[in-house]
């Protein structure tokens, strides 16, 4: 059974840190595209980062250019966001997303959309004083 599965969201302070983990069981990522997404009540859902299978193309959503991180460790079948100088508005669930053969996404606007096979559960991100 092919899941991913997100940790280490949690309650950080405005201009805090965190860093999300995507790992993946039953499957290795090596072969995948990683999207992380995020979601706040009453608000569509937004696309955070995008990172091909190999970690050589990269996008991010404009909201969060220069403040988030996102990077691979294949040996680790995981995949980290690196969130810093965090704002009130990055509350949300994060949810991390992958596919296969699907490296061109990361490329150009398409990963936004959010066409990928398998999904993870999600962990919660509150940036609250």
């Amino acid at each position: 059974q092919f899941q991913l599965e997100e940790s280490g969201g949690g309650l950080v302070k405005p201009g805090g840190s965190l860093r999300l983990s995507c790992a993946a069981s039953g499957f290795t990522l090596d072969q995948y595209v990683i999207a992380w997404f995020r979601q706040a009540p009453g608000k569509e859902r937004e696309g955070v980062s995008c990172i091909s299978s190999s970690g050589g193309i990269i996008d991010y959503g404009y909201s969060v250019k220069g403040r988030f991180t996102v990077s691979r460790d294949n040996a680790k079948n995981t995949v980290f966001l690196q969130m810093d100088s965090l704002k009130p508005e990055d509350t949300g669930t994060y949810y991390c997303a992958g596919d296969t053969g699907v490296d061109f996404y990361c490329s150009g606007a398409a990963w936004k959309r959010g066409s990928f096979d398998a999904w993870g559960q999600g962990t919660q991100v509150t940036v609250s004083s």
